[in-house]
């Protein structure tokens, strides 16, 4: 048995040995574990990758988005996107913790302000990274009356490629909130209008298009308006922290 397991399993109190017992032990810095706190432990069956693999392949007309937390400094606030994997847009949502509870309330919103139709019509499946804020996927799939509004499902663990599309669109971000750089001075304001600048940036994917014109050209642009977005002039865009300043 290694040394290593032996020291987990004293520090788990398997043993009845103490760490003060062990003079080399005690000079060991505890090494930091990020904490779970995971709402439902078993969300992760009927919803892993290959579940949604199997769901979208027999559902190939659904649009597909993705969801990720985008992290600024440890314990600060932190950043929801939600991205139109079709579209290439990409929405933001401040949050002061990131929890479960959080993400829940940011999706009540879209509820009311979407109502049932618009809601289940733009989110119809889902798929996300096992993080915790993502554990609770019963609270968002089903509306208050018990209708089932949308699907749910996890990539595999430290497989983020798995939703490249939010990942690259995550490098456009980082251009104006640089990787360890704090949003605590930032308000939802700022994130929208970061998120304008962002959506309104052409891409050769959407034949030189900006993803602003090509949800607009799905879903029409009253819907946009709906969601609080609006289109930045090309001359205009400002992708560099001094947006914010």
């Amino acid at each position: 048995m290694q040394r290593k397991t032996i020291y987990n399993y004293i520090d788990a109190g398997l043993f009845d040995v103490r760490n003060i017992d062990l003079p080399r032990k005690v000079k060991y810095r505890p090494r930091y574990k990020k904490p779970e706190f995971k709402v439902d432990k078993g969300c992760r069956i009927g919803r892993n990758y290959q579940d949604f693999l199997t769901f979208t392949s027999e559902n190939p007309e659904l649009p597909i988005v993705q969801m990720d937390t985008l992290i600024g400094s440890r314990g600060g606030k932190v950043l929801l996107t939600v991205h139109f994997v079709h579209t290439s847009l990409m929405l933001a949502f401040l949050r002061d913790r990131n929890t479960s509870q959080s993400v829940i309330d940011i999706f009540a919103a879209f509820r009311t302000v979407l109502g049932a139709a618009g809601f289940k019509r733009l989110f119809p499946v889902i798929l996300t990274d096992n993080g915790s804020e993502f554990s609770n996927p019963k609270a968002i799939e089903y509306a208050p009356d018990g209708s089932l509004q949308t699907r749910i499902y996890y990539c595999d663990p430290s497989s983020p490629h798995q939703k490249g599309a939010i990942e690259v669109n995550h490098t456009l971000i980082r251009r104006v909130l640089p990787k360890g750089s704090s949003f605590d001075n930032l308000t939802q304001d700022k994130v929208k209008l970061m998120m304008n600048h962002i959506n309104s940036y052409k891409r050769k994917k959407l034949n030189n298009r900006n993803p602003y014109e090509a949800f607009s050209f799905y879903y029409g642009e009253a819907l946009l308006h709906q969601l609080g977005c609006s289109m930045v002039a090309a001359e205009n865009i400002i992708l560099k922290p001094k947006l914010l300043k």
